[in-house]
């Protein structure tokens, strides 16, 4: 008999105002599952968490909870405490010479929150910072059931390479809404979409999602023409091997197959590098030989580098390795110290960045984007389409033409952006983190467009499906100052990464005592005298923690003496580094006690 569900819903009615977003929906999460949850933005994916999680209540139909069960939910929003420390508020009054000796704890805090002062407020920490401290505090806790949404923002590739391997290491089930198709495909035994008010079940990640999606549209022999040719050819990339595919579809693919026996490549590069080079000719962008330093950090190192007609590459490297200054310094932004670079003369740069521009919140969607242009060329498409038609292609339909930029949410005015951008119809289009606040249909149409778009495209984005979907070809900034060609693309590049490429890491980081040498040779004399300074060092650690304690009390009743908050501070930060000089010692210890 198979075990009860540690969540079921049961015929569940959802909605705000006059839309209903959940329309008497029936599933349930089983021990062991890992549920992926797709759909569009506004489709109602995290009201689904929401009333899964008893955070909302229902309209109508019925929630049941197994008993004793212990849930842990990660909303779009964060309840941390500003006025404490970043480390207790993950940790709480947890001692860290004690969390630190779990490997687990350790990873933890390493990946998500190895460059942020543990001992910085948490109100001074960046939105970024803070949502992963509260997903840190998260993973840290035992719980039977994980219900996240949008984990891997705010993530690079290695930390949501690192996320997927802990969620599916973990014992219990999870429940994630997310927008990056890697994590999805890694991770998730189960695939939910919400649409329509309905929530369809697929089994499998996102590979196996996409191809039981189209035998079903296949099945039933669906009409709409432009979305089975997406799904068709979403399908074909899937099955030529995508790389670090790791899910295996658990139904018959032989119909699914047969939908792509006849399927092109996703691009036509010679059409493509036919068409790019009438539009720029032969060069684009030439570095040669170019350094640049700020102060004593050097960016760039004697880089040389090429960028031709046509070329698709991705670019990776940790936070702060240099790859805006490298892409400030090909575009011209920014002059290097020595060497020289060249642009092509007919080179037209256009920058989809991560602020979104302000525009007119009165216009609507129609009249803005006619005001720029009314129609626009597709090259390699033979023809043009109308700004109706193109607003369509993007998922404008309907009432979204007439409806005001004010009141479209922050994927809508994204999507928005891009199209603007498109229609000034450059010839080379970097993407900074261009998956942002784009849901998966919305990255599909995104990456069908660029299949036929004949132009250089850079894209620098910690979206691993994104990157390996629309890039040829993969290079690294890893912050020694140079710019070096990945022929594994992403796979080589965490390698790297995990052998040692030097990362950037707070003042105050711990040294592992994993990292710290196990081959020391001592005699039983000094193993004792070892044990005693860790009991010493233990009692002061213990007296310290209750100083912080009460200067935290003291933060707390003095919030509004902004001269008193900084005395605290300081003093908080002086017993921060006290802590860090105890807590190395201990680990010497614990070393030669062992």
């Amino acid at each position: 008999m198979a075990a009860p569900n540690l969540v079921n819903m049961e015929a569940v009615s959802k909605g705000f105002g006059t839309r209903t977003l959940l329309d008497s929906v029936t599933l349930g999460i089983g021990r062991g599952e890992r549920a992926g949850v797709v759909g569009r933005n506004g489709d109602g994916k995290s009201t689904l968490l929401q009333v899964l999680a008893r955070r909302e209540e229902p309209d109508s139909g019925r929630i049941t909870h197994n008993r004793d069960l212990r849930l842990g939910y990660l909303g779009q929003s964060d309840d941390l405490d500003p006025g404490q420390t970043v480390l207790h508020a993950v940790l709480g009054d947890v001692e860290t010479y004690t969390w630190a000796a779990d490997p687990r704890a350790r990873s933890v805090m390493e990946h998500l929150l190895g460059e942020v002062d543990h001992q910085a407020l948490v109100g001074s920490l960046s939105g970024g910072e803070r949502r992963r401290a509260s997903l840190a505090r998260l993973l840290l806790t035992e719980v039977d059931l994980l219900v996240l949404d949008e984990p891997t923002n705010h993530l690079d590739i290695e930390a949501v390479s690192w996320l997927a391997e802990h969620v599916v290491d973990r014992a219990g089930a999870l429940i994630v809404v997310t927008h990056d198709r890697w994590f999805l495909d890694a991770v998730c035994t189960v695939t939910w979409e919400v649409q329509g008010g309905q929530v369809s079940s697929y089994d499998g990640g996102y590979a196996a999602y996409v191809l039981a999606k189209a035998e079903r549209s296949r099945s039933a022999q669906v009409t709409e023409t432009k979305r089975q040719n997406l799904l068709k050819k979403e399908l074909a990339w899937l099955r030529r091997g995508a790389p670090a595919r790791s899910t295996k579809p658990k139904f018959r693919i032989d119909a699914a197959n047969a939908l792509i026996e006849n399927e092109p490549p996703p691009r036509d590069k010679v059409a493509l590098s036919q068409l790019a080079t009438a539009r720029l000719g032969k060069d684009v962008f030439d570095v040669e030989d170019v350094s640049l330093s700020f102060g004593e950090r050097v960016m760039l190192n004697h880089v040389t580098f090429r960028l031709g007609p046509a070329d698709r590459i991705g670019l990776l490297g940790p936070n702060g390795a240099g790859k805006t200054t490298f892409l400030r310094v090909l575009t011209g932004q920014l002059a290097p110290d020595r060497g020289v670079v060249k642009q092509g003369k007919t080179v037209r740069v256009a920058n989809l960045s991560q602020t979104l521009d302000e525009v007119d919140g009165a216009a609507t969607v129609l009249e803005h984007i006619t005001s720029i242009r009314r129609t626009a060329a597709l090259a390699g498409r033979g023809g043009e389409l109308t700004s109706s038609q193109l607003l369509e292609r993007f998922g404008f339909t309907g009432d979204k033409l007439t409806t005001r930029i004010s009141d479209l949410s922050g994927g809508e005015r994204r999507r928005l952006q891009l199209l603007r951008i498109l229609l000034d119809e450059p010839n080379v289009l970097i993407l900074d983190e261009p998956t942002n606040d784009l849901d998966v249909e919305t990255l599909t149409v995104l990456e069908d467009f660029l299949d036929s778009w004949p132009g250089v495209v850079v894209t620098v984005t910690h979206d691993r499906y994104f990157l390996e979907r629309v890039s040829d070809m993969v290079y690294a900034i890893m912050g020694d100052g140079q710019v070096r060609h990945l022929p594994r693309g992403v796979d080589q590049y965490l390698e790297e990464l995990e052998a040692g490429i030097p990362r950037r890491a707070p003042s105050n980081a711990l040294t592992p005592a994993a990292e710290m040498s196990s081959n020391l040779s001592v005699d039983p004399a000094a193993t004792r005298a070892a044990k005693k300074e860790l009991n010493r060092i233990e009692r002061q650690l213990a007296k310290l923690t209750e100083t912080e304690a009460k200067l935290h009390d003291q933060l707390a009743a003095s919030a509004s003496d902004y001269e008193r908050l900084a005395e605290l501070d300081t003093e908080l930060r002086k017993l921060a580094d006290e802590r860090t000089e105890l807590e190395t010692a201990w680990f010497e210890a614990a070393e030669l006690a062992e």
